[in-house]
């Protein structure tokens, strides 16, 4: 008898097509003879949505707004999670899907579902609240700082002479609730970090600003598993976009925007490293089912820092998750069914759990 698998891709984000490739890609992959697919879209507008055709896009440029609900079932998200599904793949990246908000849906409506729970769920999203753990597990960082909206338009001078004292330029400005490089951007001056930190509030009301690594790798790890989590080979992703860095334009928007090496050219003890600080990680955020590790290598010493853990990662046809995955010996279908699995035990888990004292 085949699994009824609610996909639940889209949402109110500002990757919201993003979500949609990374649903694509799983439709195409989901083994038919053992699961049937059951499409949850979430507009934009927050509109969930039933009887929508399975996405196609191959890219986040490809994605159209459905617009107007039409002949499509709009549907309360409780009846939409509790529909008869047996496990749910939320696949929405950002705000409104990975930060807790339909983790903890899905466990008031007590359904199995792929990844990380409210907590973990929670701060994977929110990367200041993240390397306050991280700090705390001694796993090695760079050096940042937070800013919040309230701060900078307080005194926007002085945020600014305590992030080019403290941190020195150039820096990296991120909304602390985002990901996919979503209102990220570089700076190397004051004027260049005024218009950094305006796109970044323009996302969330917290400000995560980093200092830049000389002659950076960027260097990624795929997690699997939850009591006894597994790392993948490591990737690297080697930018050749004009904007120097990893951004949203250079993911998915530039086909030639950056190449992925995968396994990364890495000395053996290094691969050891990031693997081990990939499972730690995932660890400290008391993560399940998956998560993809980003780290900074040092190009003049060697030095290795994590960046942050995403808990729901890219699933298109050209995200690192699968494809270091697949490098280590899992094909892209047999992930999705070690997911899926993983998804129903850890639930078959939480059922053994009293719910009163006798």
């Amino acid at each position: 008898m085949k699994l009824r698998v609610g996909v639940i891709y889209g949402g109110r984000s500002g990757e919201h097509e993003v979500s949609v490739v990374s649903a694509a890609s799983i439709f195409k992959h989901l083994d038919r003879s053992r699961y049937e697919p059951v499409p949850i879209r979430i507009e934009k507008d927050g509109r969930w949505l039933l009887g929508a055709q399975e996405p196609t896009a191959i890219s986040a440029g490809d994605v159209l707004d459905t617009g107007r609900a039409g002949t499509l079932q709009v549907i309360e998200p409780t009846a939409a999670v509790s529909g008869g599904l047996d496990v749910v793949f939320p696949v929405l990246h950002g705000p409104y899907g990975e930060d807790g908000t339909v983790q903890g849906l899905l466990e008031l409506a007590n359904v199995p579902y792929v990844g990380a729970g409210v907590l973990g769920s929670a701060l994977g999203m929110d990367k200041a609240m993240a390397k306050t753990v991280f700090s705390a597990h001694g796993l090695p960082q760079v050096p940042h700082l937070t800013i919040s909206r309230r701060e900078w338009d307080a005194d926007p001078g002085d945020v600014t002479f305590r992030i080019a004292r403290d941190l020195r330029y150039p820096v990296f400005v991120k909304p602390a609730n985002l990901g996919s490089s979503v209102g990220i951007s570089k700076a190397v001056s004051d004027t260049e970090l005024a218009a950094a930190m305006r796109l970044a509030l323009g996302f969330d009301r917290k400000i995560v600003v980093e200092a830049g690594v000389p002659n950076a790798r960027e260097i990624e790890c795929a997690v699997l598993g939850n009591d006894e989590p597994e790392a993948s080979l490591p990737g690297e992703i080697v930018v050749t976009h004009r904007d120097g860095f990893y951004s949203y334009e250079a993911k998915y928007l530039d086909p030639s925007g950056a190449v992925a090496a995968i396994p990364a050219d890495l000395p053996p003890e290094m691969t050891a490293r990031v693997r081990r600080l990939s499972v730690e990680a995932f660890q400290a955020l008391d993560l399940a089912g998956m998560a993809r590790v980003d780290f900074f290598l040092d190009g003049r010493d060697g030095a290795l820092y994590l960046n942050e853990v995403n808990t729901i990662p890219g699933f298109t046809a050209i995200s690192m998750y699968p494809k270091m995955w697949e490098a280590t010996g899992l094909a892209y279908p047999d992930l999705l069914d070690r997911l899926l699995t993983l998804a129903i035990e850890r639930h078959a888990q939480k059922q053994q759990l009293r719910t009163s004292r006798t």
